[in-house]
């Protein structure tokens, strides 16, 4: 993996393409370059070009292997690809709308397939070809996004609670700034409705003006 990551976050999954639709059209090539140099005899003589031709493209399929991934941590789903040169794409998981995947006859029995991750961005849906067992990228997804939710929750409730208690009333040390840039960043998650969050804000400054005069 050659994303940094950020503070807090850990890998959860991290997965490649699987060797199967790597190696078939390496294959295919080298079956080709077989019969055409048995059955065609001026191409003979160049059998061993093709072979060799056909294992650098190998060596290629392989290093792209090695260097395209595809890793899901407690934060976001990153996508590296590139050999010589290196695109990095991210998604965050609270921007994730729906995760699904499929698979062909071949997949099913060998274990790889497509996973399709849809997002709220104008780009639509993101497609991940080939991928080895795709499912459990799916429900890797899945899991984080849950996990996500239940700490963004948690946050909510830890504000919530802050703001109910008398410590915003009594202590000096609290900043109702900073309460209610918590409550944005939970509307900006999508943890707070737009009403829910100019409620909550409504009340903490209600609660700082009452503190004010007392």
């Amino acid at each position: 993996m050659r994303t940094k990551l950020k503070n807090d976050e850990e890998i959860m999954l991290l997965t490649k393409k699987h060797w199967l639709p790597i190696l078939i059209y390496p294959v295919c090539l080298l079956l080709m370059a077989t019969v055409l140099a048995f059955k065609v005899v001026f191409l003979s003589r160049y059998f061993s070009y093709l072979v060799l031709s056909t294992v650098f493209f190998l060596l290629f399929k392989i290093l792209e292997r090695t260097y395209n991934t595809w890793i899901v941590s407690n934060l976001r789903v990153i996508e590296e690809t590139g050999i010589f040169t290196r695109t990095t794409m991210e998604c965050p998981l609270d921007k994730i709308n729906n995760v699904s995947y499929s698979q062909n006859i071949w997949g099913r029995l060998f274990g790889f397939g497509n996973v399709v991750i849809q997002t709220a961005a104008q780009h639509g849906a993101t497609i991940y070809y080939n991928v080895e067992h795709p499912q459990l990228l799916k429900e890797t997804i899945t899991t984080m996004q849950e996990e996500y939710r239940r700490f963004a929750w948690r946050d909510q409730t830890e504000v919530i609670t802050r703001l109910f208690s008398n410590e915003i009333k009594n202590s000096a040390d609290i900043s109702v700034g900073a309460e209610i840039e918590k409550l944005y960043d939970l509307k900006q998650k999508g943890i707070l409705t737009e009403s829910e969050y100019n409620s909550l804000k409504y009340k903490i400054l209600a609660f700082d003006n009452h503190s004010y005069h007392t």
